[in-house]
């Protein structure tokens, strides 16, 4: 799964490798983030007709039909395998798609009695894409963007870790994702390319 991530980079760099047109909030607030964690908000990259826009997210998707502000269960993943079925995820899935930047993701292997951190990136580093989802919830208040990231099932870089990892986008491919005209009944059959990581040595 995925439960820490972090995003160390700067604001122009973050706009331009995302081809930013519009940003939702200031991002000269932006800071390198080293630890990311549930409920924390994370900007999220979307295409709402007129281009890619940056907005923030709080990670942990919220349904717009929630009557709850909080889900009673983890929405921080969605499982690739059954993301474009199950109720919390599925409209979101069809229509509500999004880039969730990051430079590395943290998982926790056991060994000698203690859990031993992991943080795993690309091989040439630098930024790249998880796939993720993303709602707006607004029944009471001003309301809040949400999102989730799609897990699926480790590759051999990563089953020694962990047998769940998520799934990061080639570049070519965040157009299509992002595109909501493009209908996927799955993950699997989207023919999305999942870059490889990297261990640390």
């Amino acid at each position: 799964m995925c439960g820490r991530f972090n995003l160390i980079t700067d604001a122009k760099t973050l706009v331009d490798y995302f081809e930013i047109e519009q940003t939702l909030f200031d991002v000269s607030e932006l800071q390198p983030r080293y630890n990311i964690a549930p409920s924390q908000d994370v900007p999220i990259v979307r295409d709402m007709g007129s281009g890619r826009e940056l907005a923030m997210a709080r990670w942990g998707l919220v349904p717009n039909w929630s009557k709850e502000e909080k889900p009673k269960y983890s929405t921080i993943n969605a499982r690739a395998e059954t993301v474009a079925e199950k109720p919390t995820y599925r409209e979101a899935f069809r229509r509500k798609r999004c880039l969730i930047p990051a430079t590395g993701f943290y998982e926790w292997k056991q060994g000698g009695g203690h859990k031993i951190p992991h943080h795993i990136r690309l091989p040439e580093g630098g930024l790249f894409a998880f796939a993720g989802l993303w709602d707006h919830w607004d029944r009471e208040g001003p309301g809040f963007n949400s999102c989730s990231i799609i897990v699926t099932g480790a590759n051999e870089t990563m089953q020694p870790i962990h047998d769940r990892m998520p799934v990061i986008l080639n570049p070519a491919q965040y157009s299509i994702w992002l595109n909501a005209d493009h209908y996927f009944c799955g993950i699997v059959s989207a023919g999305l390319i999942f870059l490889s990581v990297r261990m640390p040595s």
